[in-house]
């Protein structure tokens, strides 16, 4: 699964490039500068890349699996970078995997990229953190799955509150971290640990 490529009908669009124009006149700027000339365009081919997680499905990247049984896995920090879907404004940060498997594993590199193609769609924080526990958990039928994300917001950041050190820190269980208290401590003691290292 490549991560690039854009859906069809994003590709080279037309009318991603006429908004922006509007866009950059309605603020005061002026298309045809020199500097603005070909935003239109660039801007429409960096939502082919920033948007292209629309085309893909927990499926797409979990469809290798192995068969093995073993304690917790852990897989983080996933840096990702996405855009809230209320302001289209950045948000970026880390992601944090823990499953519990019953009959399967599957490669760390696929973790990676189920955080990309949620994070590459307009999203808040909480739905991102859900649809990845959600994947996973369904996807590889584990015992348990925690999911941890913390994110930096340019929405709080660089608007209205203006709090450039905020951090939103969300979590979503599945399986057995909702009723064992004792693992998701051991998951929260291991990932402080890998933070360390």
């Amino acid at each position: 699964m490549e991560m690039k490529e854009c859906r069809s009908d994003l590709k080279d669009n037309k009318k991603i490039q006429e908004a922006i124009k509007t866009i950059l006149e309605e603020i005061g700027e002026d298309p045809k500068r020199e500097g603005l000339q070909r935003t239109p365009y660039r801007y429409a081919k960096a939502c082919e890349e920033w948007f292209s997680g629309y085309q893909f499905e927990a499926k797409d990247v979990l469809n290798r699996q192995f068969t093995e049984s073993c304690g917790i896995v852990i897989e983080g920090p996933i840096s990702f970078f996405s855009h809230c879907e209320h302001h289209i404004a950045p948000f970026y940060g880390n992601v944090w995997i823990a499953y519990i498997p019953r009959n399967h594993v599957t490669g760390l590199d696929k973790m990676v990229k189920l955080v990309e193609i949620y994070a590459r769609r307009l999203q808040i924080q909480e739905r991102l953190n859900q649809q990845i526990a959600d994947g996973l958990f369904k996807q590889l039928e584990c015992a348990g799955v925690m999911v941890v994300v913390s994110a930096k917001h340019l929405c709080v950041c660089s608007r209205e509150t203006k709090n450039a050190s905020s951090n939103t820190v969300t979590s979503e269980v599945r399986g057995v971290f909702e009723t064992d208290a004792s693992a998701k401590q051991e998951v929260l003691k291991l990932i402080d640990l890998s933070e360390r290292i």
